[in-house]
């Protein structure tokens, strides 16, 4: 039997209708486990939103549940094969995942994301809601290249 805890950090940007890029909100995550598990990996993660509910529970309140708040199902090429929808199988977040490292073992576990708000201080230069901070064009020179990697994904993307 055993206890296990995971912490990390994100960024989120959103993809107005008209292709442009808002944002960027810093995010973090954190979460735990307990059961029959033994090991230690590391989890690199991409959280797609698919629609209003999920936009709203990143920018309505301070943190959220996945599963719990908000329908999360994993991504058709995803390889963590943990998921959870809502009554009609439509996501609100899909999850894509890939981890290295070693574990085994059956767990029950939670995630939590939450606005981080010092993130979101240093970068924009004051207090900033991600809510508002998905408002504004993503067009600041720290962002820049991000931005064009995710257009080239758009572009690869199956329409």
């Amino acid at each position: 039997m055993g206890i296990g805890g995971q912490t990390g950090e994100g960024v989120v940007f959103l993809r107005q209708s008209n292709g442009r890029w808002t944002g960027p909100a810093f995010m973090g995550i954190s979460g735990a486990s307990i059961g029959f598990q033994i090991g230690v990996q590391s989890v690199g993660l991409v959280l797609v939103i698919t629609n209003e509910q999920g936009l709203r529970a990143f920018t309505g309140g301070n943190s959220f549940k996945l599963g719990a708040d908000v329908a999360i199902a994993a991504g058709p090429v995803g390889r963590d094969t943990s998921a959870a929808t809502d009554g009609r199988a439509k996501a609100s977040i899909y999850s894509y995942s890939m981890s290295k490292g070693l574990f085994a073992g059956i767990s029950i576990d939670g995630l939590v994301i939450n606005q981080n708000r010092d993130a979101n201080k240093a970068y924009w230069g004051r207090d900033i809601s991600a809510a508002n901070a998905l408002k504004k064009p993503a067009t600041d020179k720290r962002v820049t290249p991000l931005i064009k990697a995710l257009n080239n994904l758009v572009k690869k993307a199956p329409k």
